[in-house]
């Protein structure tokens, strides 16, 4: 790996978005035991931009809680049809492998974050557990 891979890092940041593609979606998000958001982008959408820089900001707020996926679907069409995605940018957020909520168009930063406090309750409900008022996820900047 060279200076500037070191330096930036081939692997994403802990709760930042990770591609993922036709060939490793099953394994990336329908086998998570996590919660997965999956954010349907292409490169020529500014408002996907827009989001991308969103997750960048409150992913690392939900590591070990939620799972961040991003799929262009310029290059994985099939998936993007498979699941009615006709807008960009979408999120769809995966439950125990099942969609359980989906946003089309741009969501400001606090709505967003209160639809993802929503999918980790949901994971700690599954898993039994009582989710705490002031948990890391819950918590707002």
């Amino acid at each position: 790996m060279g200076f500037l891979g070191k330096l930036f890092g081939q692997q994403p940041k802990p709760g930042r978005p990770r591609p993922t593609s036709q060939a490793t979606f099953e394994q990336d998000v329908l086998s998570s035991p996590l919660p997965v958001v999956v954010d349907f982008w292409a490169v020529w959408c500014s408002p996907c931009q827009v989001i991308a820089g969103l997750l960048d900001e409150v992913g690392p707020r939900y590591t070990g809680k939620i799972e961040f996926f991003k799929l262009n679907i310029d290059q994985n069409p099939e998936i993007a049809a498979e699941y009615g995605v006709r807008s960009i940018p979408t999120l769809i957020l995966f439950h125990q492998s099942s969609p359980v909520d989906r946003i089309t168009g741009l969501l400001p930063l606090i709505p967003l974050t209160e639809r993802l406090n929503r999918l980790a309750r949901l994971a700690d409900m599954a898993a039994g557990e009582t989710p705490s008022a002031g948990g890391q996820a819950e918590q707002e900047s």
